[in-house]
């Protein structure tokens, strides 16, 4: 779990660095790529986010139950 917050964080600061070249670009070409990479890194970062949540809830009803929840 630790290895995934760790990638979340990555993937955050990524997306923040790319939108912040974007900003500050002034060629039209080189301000789209990184709009389109910045964008790109916030949806795996929400996909990583969602994937922990899961994991987390799993945790939490096999803690409750006992048992093995399905995948």
């Amino acid at each position: 779990m630790k290895d995934m917050q760790a990638s979340l964080e990555k993937l955050r600061t990524s997306a923040a660095e790319a939108a912040l070249v974007r900003d500050l670009a002034t060629e039209p070409k080189k301000r789209a790529l990184y709009t389109t990479l910045a964008d790109q890194l916030s949806k795996l970062a929400d996909e990583v986010e969602r994937a922990i949540e899961q994991q987390r809830g799993r945790a939490a009803l096999k803690e409750r139950t006992g048992s093995q929840p399905e995948p």
